[in-house]
């Protein structure tokens, strides 16, 4: 059995070897009121209530504050159990404490019900659970504080402190869709590292990140994409031996409760309530900055995992049934990968993921939503595809959602993959996976690429080209969180994964990279164990950015990072890119590194500054350029008149050059070329528009700081010789 003890800053942890302490009470309670659900603060005291369609009991726990100076000493944890007469209205539980604090109260449920396994039911009353509708959670309060892992999360709640002061001359950004270039990052990794020069207090926190919004502004962009910041519990792969057993979970894509913020995220430790006012402080500086905050949201399955392995925390123990996708034999189905499926078009599911989206709308001003495994919202209650899914129509007819910025991932593990045909009302916009693939097969030199990189940079019409959809429902990206950074995709042709535990089975087999020449295994070269490379890497030189002494190699790989970059920023639609890529970062060919809180993720703002002249530098330059010139932010879809194709050779399967001008009258045209040849290609240059000539920005092949210039560089002849693997761009000026 697991048991409950009280601490002085009110929060829990289990134990086995202590015993658990619950009191009867004499605290006053009416039956309360069914909605809101949750907790809310009424006339009459503190209102609870709680959906289960199938409990059969259910008792609200609460651990109060410190008592007064009177108060038995050993108090614990109160229980008050629910009459379903009088405390129970349809199928939600209800109760109002009187008297009880306004805030700093922990509490949770016991819920029983019927134990049929074979009809869906998951219901054990030894658990106290979560409350689906907590706003906050109290738990562990250290990121990765091993001495405390195996603590128990609960619910709490806060009407004590003042509304945030958002400010007078505070306002949202607003930026519209096709002006947007998205930084996707993580919001501990991003200053966990003591290279930041934080004090180690804000080190991988809210705070922290508003300390570097100085380096978002630098780079250009205009928007941050989260990694998930709900609660999750960081240390759930070593609740139990198992191959993964060493890691600790840093990407979060275990969510625990969808209302709360990352409690851990906040600053030296400060607890739920500090992690609520820090989420805002962030949110504020961001906008105040003109960057937009979009959230990465798991809303496909949750951490309560499988039933060989259940962690049960919520959900499962209060109605599995309703909350979890089951099979006619009630077993749970797994669309997801991770164990569970959430049945997100349940009506009552539905609507906590509608209320879920809003409360971080309104109470934390965010701009925006990315959906992980996106396709598992379009798959009914029996996990088959629907055409028309209610949640997808609802959020994107939500009045309080109308403005925000929604983004699929159109794809789930379980084969339903929904690229360019995600349902979308015209206002979904989607992770275009096909510009990913096309992009990286082009740029690394496979044939037969030509047309789809055409298409690509162009817009990707063949998939948005519907009903009243823009160019900018593509978010275009070369790279993401999982899978290679953009350094490794053109140093690694395989995955080097064994640090993960699991024999190397995980991560994707085909990343359609290319090493530029040269591998190295380090741990092989060097009789390293793979767990061990980080921490040898601290003491030792060899691990460098530059793995590779051959100076054409490295060059080639700098060269083909510049390729990607600046083909993924003058694409029509909308870049994101991922952070570190900036500078190069690396994961020594890791492509799976969700479970390293370690130098392979967190952002190494040392090589930041060793590369500021060269790779930030020219990342920088290119992001500004696409801002500054419209004809690559188009509204509309572009055709003829908006471009020119210099090509004659389309259906040459050994093509690997592509060139094309983007036409604008009044800020002057633009001519790119990109060449994914191993040899010289000299390429005829169009004649400038009348009045204009031919300028030089960039040329990938160039070093430093000649591979980009701003202003350009004028003495364009009516050729160029454009380099093995590289890019040019020129604009035509007065």
């Amino acid at each position: 059995m697991k048991f409950l003890v009280f601490l002085p800053f009110s929060f829990l942890y289990f134990q086995d070897e202590v015993t658990l302490m619950s009191e009867t009470t004499t605290l006053k309670n009416i039956p309360g009121l069914p909605n809101p659900l949750g907790v809310s603060e009424t006339e009459n005291g503190i209102n609870f209530a709680l959906f289960s369609q199938h409990a059969t009991s259910v008792t609200l726990c609460l651990l109060l504050p410190e008592r007064e100076n009177d108060a038995s000493p050993n108090a614990g944890m109160i229980e008050l159990p629910l009459d379903p007469h009088a405390n129970k209205t349809g199928d939600i539980w209800h109760i109002c404490v009187q008297e009880l604090p306004q805030s700093n109260v922990i509490y949770g449920y016991r819920v029983d019900g019927p134990q049929g396994w074979h009809q869906g039911h998951r219901f054990d009353n030894t658990d106290v659970l979560i409350d689906p509708y907590a706003k906050l959670i109290e738990g562990r309060r250290i990121f990765g504080d091993a001495s405390d892992r195996f603590s128990k999360f609960y619910g709490t709640y806060d009407f004590s402190s003042l509304p945030f002061d958002w400010g007078d001359n505070y306002a949202q950004p607003n930026i519209p869709e096709k002006d947007l270039v998205v930084y996707e990052m993580n919001v501990r990794a991003f200053t966990a590292d003591k290279s930041g020069g934080l004090e180690q207090d804000i080190r991988g926190s809210y705070l922290g990140l508003i300390e570097k919004i100085p380096h978002l502004l630098e780079l250009g962009i205009n928007a941050v994409e989260l990694l998930p910041v709900f609660e999750y519990d960081e240390f759930e792969f070593q609740r139990r031996p198992n191959p993964r057993d060493h890691m600790i979970n840093t990407w979060g894509y275990s969510t625990i409760n969808f209302f709360a913020p990352m409690t851990r995220y906040a600053s030296a430790g400060g607890g739920p309530i500090g992690a609520s006012r820090e989420f805002k402080e962030m949110v504020k500086a961001l906008h105040l900055a003109g960057i937009e905050v979009i959230l990465d949201v798991v809303y496909n399955h949750t951490n309560e995992a499988d039933d060989k392995n259940p962690y049960t925390t919520s959900f499962r123990g209060i109605d599995n049934k309703t909350y979890y996708m089951v099979d006619g034999n009630g077993q749970l189905l797994n669309f997801s990968g991770c164990g569970n499926t959430l049945n997100c078009n349940h009506p009552v599911v539905m609507e906590l993921i509608l209320d879920s989206l809003r409360h971080w709308v309104t109470e934390y001003h965010v701009d925006g939503f990315r959906f992980d495994l996106a396709s598992v919202l379009c798959r009914g209650t029996d996990g088959s595809p629907l055409d028309a899914p209610p949640l997808i129509r609802a959020i994107a007819k939500d009045s309080i959602l109308s403005r925000c910025k929604i983004i699929a991932e159109p794809w789930d593990c379980g084969g339903l993959y929904l690229v360019g045909k995600f349902p979308n009302w015209d206002r979904w916009a989607e992770w275009n996976g096909m510009y990913r693939d096309d992009l990286r097969r082009f740029i690394k030199g496979d044939t037969g690429m030509k047309g789809g990189f055409a298409t690509r940079i162009a817009g990707s019409a063949d998939l948005y080209k519907v009903n009243k959809r823009k160019p900018y429902h593509g978010v275009n990206f070369i790279i993401a969180h999982d899978g290679f950074t953009l350094y490794d995709l053109v140093s690694y042709n395989y995955k080097h994964n064994d640090a993960n535990g699991e024999g190397g089975n995980d991560g994707s087999n085909d990343n359609l990279s290319w090493n530029c020449g040269y591998e190295e295994d380090y741990c092989h070269a060097y009789g390293i164990k793979h767990d061990e490379i980080f921490s040898v890497a601290a003491k030792m030189s060899f691990l460098r950015i530059w793995e590779t002494s051959d100076a054409n190699i490295k060059a080639l790989r700098f060269r083909q990072m510049k390729n990607f970059h600046l083909a993924l920023m003058v694409s029509q639609g909308v870049p994101m890119m991922l952070m570190g890529d900036e500078y190069g970062h690396t994961r020594y060919g890791n492509n799976n590194s969700y479970g390293h809180d370690t130098d392979l993720n967190h952002f190494q703002w040392g090589q930041l500054d060793a590369r500021k002249n060269d790779c930030f530098r020219f990342f920088s330059e290119v992001i500004k350029f696409r801002q500054k010139n419209r004809v690559f932010r188009q509204e509309n879809f572009i055709g003829k008149e908006e471009i020119t194709w210099h090509e004659d050779n389309w259906e040459n399967y050994e093509s690997r050059f592509i060139a094309f001008t983007l036409h604008d009258g009044e800020e002057g045209d633009i001519y790119l070329a990109f060449n994914a040849h191993d040899y010289f290609v000299k390429v005829p240059i169009p004649l400038p528009p009348q009045n204009r000539r031919w300028f030089r920005v960039v040329d990938t092949n160039l070093e430093s700081p000649h591979d980009m210039v701003p202003e350009g560089v004028a003495g364009i002849g009516d050729t160029y010789n454009v380099a093995p693997y590289s890019s040019i761009l020129l604009q035509a000026k007065p």
